[in-house]
């Protein structure tokens, strides 16, 4: 009977354990390298969306600093016409630099007026763009964490949804510049 041939298959099996710990390196040098630039992705569009936000705060304000410098306008008109009525109505003649002055008042409001809406436009652009921005932020953060629970779980396809999420933060980034 013929003796069976033994095969050391030990350095077979440690060769191919020592393989699949450098293929497990490499996926998770990708993995950290795709977070790192996930991370600064988030970071930029963090600071863009916190900029809009601040600007559309600011805009506002000078909004309502313009509607307050408007009515003070109206309330200077609406005392000029009472004396110009009252004077009327006492048969006394109106200056004419208080009728000039009444027809500036007008005008000022006008374009206060103009001011005021163009301040709450800009604000409003600044406010959509924010929300644009912080979509992009948040798809980056859940991209960020799907990547480390990957590596936590050693499950790739979470990491390639993390990559996917990435793809529609940059969307949102783009976006948000343009």
């Amino acid at each position: 009977m013929p003796e069976e041939i033994e095969i050391h298959t030990d350095k077979l099996h440690e060769t191919i354990h020592e393989e699949a710990e450098k293929s497990a390196e490499k996926w998770i040098l990708s993995v950290a390298l795709t977070t790192a630039l996930l991370a600064v992705l988030a970071a930029i569009t963090s600071l863009l969306a916190g900029h809009h936000a601040n600007q559309a705060t600011i805009e506002m304000i000078q909004s309502a600093d313009q509607w307050a410098y408007f009515q003070a306008k109206g309330i200077k008109a609406a005392v000029l016409q009472s004396k110009m009525e009252l004077l009327d109505g006492l048969g006394r003649d109106v200056a004419a630099k208080d009728k000039e002055k009444a027809v500036e008042y007008s005008k000022e409001q006008k374009d206060i007026e103009e001011a005021a809406r163009e301040k709450e436009r800009s604000s409003t652009a600044n406010l959509a763009t924010y929300d644009v921005l912080a979509r992009g932020v948040t798809l980056f953060q859940i991209a960020i964490a799907m990547s480390a629970i990957s590596v936590l779980t050693r499950r790739k396809w979470l990491w390639y949804i993390g990559g996917v999420l990435g793809l529609a933060g940059m969307v949102f980034l783009i976006q948000g510049l343009f």
